[in-house]
């Protein structure tokens, strides 16, 4: 039976159905998927139609706070929080999880989007029926919404996109090549608004190297991993949150303090989504192996290299395999993510033919200034895709459609004329 809350003038009813692991054998192993719908109280009893929210990620489960396009969002649907396999209490993909299982490494090969969406067409079925629903895709979520129009376009009523428009052609590798220029002016965009924060992260830089350094959690915060702080950059006031973070670096014995060791390790643990680090380069593999494409793009780009003498500057949303080795959320995962690395069968994501002839009513948002998903890439994929419609804007940072309605209430308008 599902279970049913009632919380801030919203609805919330839980459910969990089981979904075959692999699609292609629909009697063999099964997980567990679990989804909470969302009406407002005073439109509990309507008929609704019925909108499913993918989150970005890949390995984020669905939010637990109520975003900021919810509100919106419910005026004019019932709203689906998706838990995509492997996260949130959809059978959790975990150190704990994975070391259990005799084939961990082929377990892990069905975690990306066509698996996510063949599970969505699952959930469809158990509460809508036989009627199509709205995709509404953050992020990564978006890159689903795509794969989703390829396999399964006559469950959509319409999709709606935010930040989320990938390349549907480029390599990994490409993926990444156009990656660090954009995390590159992100830098650059910081360390001028906050001229003096260059000394600041140099010092942090020197002192991890002359002191070795521990985490709340007992791992060891190297210079390399103090970088990766950068991964937040692309969120809409992240340049205001390292600069204070910068702010309380040292207490005033000359050591880092402790409100700074427990900040950065909330950015740069991965123990809340290992799946993220598992699977972030594999979701870009059709027919070809990743084979660390972040870490052998990295050396196009020297300005990020400590050893050099230059001034400090951040990654973003790189997954290196030395991470493997630093991280204890992911040391136990190592051998796995060697082997994802080298898998070579990553089936197609999409079809391009059957996107170039879409009639669904598609409605994106890009962000101008998008430090996770490359500008142009999103634009060709626009011109791709049959009824797409597209709003480009700076106004808002990769995470806009949280903050508020506003980037909902324009995507809903454009997807419905």
């Amino acid at each position: 039976m599902p279970v049913i809350h009632r919380h801030s003038g919203y609805v919330l009813t839980d459910h969990r159905i089981a979904v075959p692991l692999d699609h292609d054998d629909p009697g063999g192993r099964t997980i567990e998927m679990f989804a909470r719908e969302v009406v407002a109280a005073d439109r509990a009893a309507a008929d609704l139609p019925w909108l499913v929210y993918l989150e970005g990620g890949p390995g984020h489960r669905a939010p637990r706070a109520f975003p900021g396009w919810l509100e919106r969002a419910s005026r004019d649907y019932r709203v689906v929080l998706v838990d995509q396999r492997g996260t949130g209490l959809s059978t959790p993909a975990t150190r704990q999880t994975l070391t259990g299982l005799d084939d961990p490494v082929g377990y892990l090969r069905h975690f990306r989007a066509d698996s996510i969406v063949r599970d969505a067409e699952l959930l469809r079925a158990h509460l809508a029926g036989e009627r199509p629903w709205t995709v509404l895709g953050q992020s990564f979520g978006g890159f689903c919404a795509l794969t989703y129009l390829s396999l399964a376009p006559d469950g959509l009523r319409e999709v709606m996109i935010a930040g989320g428009l990938p390349s549907l052609t480029a390599s990994p590798y490409e993926v990444y090549l156009a990656a660090y220029p954009r995390v590159l002016a992100h830098n650059e965009q910081f360390f001028a608004r906050y001229p003096g924060d260059q000394e600041a992260a140099a010092r942090v830089v020197d002192h991890l190297r002359e002191h070795e350094v521990r985490l709340p959690g007992g791992d060891r915060l190297t210079p390399r991993r103090f970088q990766t702080v950068g991964i937040t950059f692309g969120q809409q006031g992240r340049l205001d949150t390292l600069h204070h973070l910068l702010e309380d670096a040292f207490a005033g014995n000359g050591e880092l303090s402790d409100m700074f060791l427990r900040r950065v390790d909330a950015v740069v643990s991965f123990a809340e989504h290992p799946l993220y680090a598992l699977l972030h380069e594999a979701i870009y593999c059709q027919g070809e192996e990743s084979a660390w494409a972040a870490q052998r793009a990295l050396g196009e780009f020297p300005e990020f290299d400590l050893e050099r003498g230059g001034p400090v500057r951040f990654t973003g949303e790189m997954i290196f395999p030395w991470l493997f080795e630093e991280d204890p959320a992911l040391a136990p995962l190592r051998s796995y993510a060697e082997r994802l690395a080298a898998y070579s069968s990553w089936p197609d994501l999409y079809d391009l033919d059957r996107l170039a002839r879409n009639t669904v009513p598609v409605a994106a948002v890009i962000y101008h200034d998008d430090m996770y998903v490359e500008r142009e890439h999103s634009l060709r994929t626009a011109e791709m895709v049959g009824g797409l419609t597209y709003w480009i804007t700076n106004e808002y940072a990769h995470d806009g459609l949280s903050r508020g309605p506003g980037a909902l209430d324009r995507l809903i308008g454009m997807v419905r004329s």
